[in-house]
């Protein structure tokens, strides 16, 4: 089974992800972590992807397809979360996968407003030490910007400056339209709401998905 989880940055997606992937027995392939080790290993993928992603634009189709292709073809079982964003990502996805007798099963659409996002994204810190996450109204440190583990000050991303945030949620509306048009008539696409509780809308993909089973 192949599973796309689409939606705009900061809907879930990741959190589904982890949960259902352990659910049913599927390889996760997060495209926002794959970039962010690359940018963070500082290979010249990475690089070239900073510079699109501090930006808030969506990184060239070219440079994921690229980095996605090798990851899809290694596992029979897949959820994939960031990828594809656009039409022309759905169509290589697509390509790729029926050259090996594969498809696209279904497609989960996280859907959420803007401001719920930008609340959620502009709030969140991070620990550059040990990696904690915090978010400053809905899981703040006990003592302010310091992690509770490590006592360092906490970071905000980039890409999680609001200006930033807004951006980034400009380019996905754009970009993503036309592709939510294209899985809807392919019949594969689910919509669910994404301001459910992690522990609702939980249920609700695995309901989806195990149909599918």
């Amino acid at each position: 089974m192949i599973v796309v989880f689409l939606g705009p940055p900061g809907a879930g997606k990741g959190t589904q992800a982890k949960l259902i992937s352990q659910e049913l027995k599927l390889r996760h392939v997060s495209t926002g972590d794959m970039l962010r080790s690359a940018v963070e290993k500082q290979t010249p993928l990475g690089l070239k992807a900073k510079e699109y992603m501090d930006r808030g634009d969506l990184v060239p189709d070219e440079l994921v397809i690229a980095m996605v292709e090798q990851e899809v073809l290694q596992a029979e079982n897949l959820v994939l979360d960031g990828f594809p964003r656009t039409l022309n990502q759905a169509k290589a996805l697509e390509s790729m996968l029926s050259k090996h007798g594969k498809g696209v099963d279904k497609v989960i659409l996280f859907e959420i407003g803007d401001d719920y996002i930008v609340e959620r994204l502009s709030g969140r810190r991070t620990c550059p030490k040990c990696g904690a996450v915090y978010h400053m109204k809905f899981n703040p440190p006990k003592e302010d910007e310091l992690c509770d583990v490590c006592g360092v000050k906490l970071i905000q991303r980039e890409d999680d400056r609001e200006e930033v945030v807004r951006k980034r949620l400009e380019v996905y509306r754009k970009q993503t339209a036309e592709l939510i048009d294209f899985y809807e008539k392919e019949d594969k696409l689910i919509r669910l709401d994404a301001l459910k509780s992690i522990e609702e809308l939980y249920e609700e993909i695995k309901k989806a998905l195990k149909n599918e089973c």
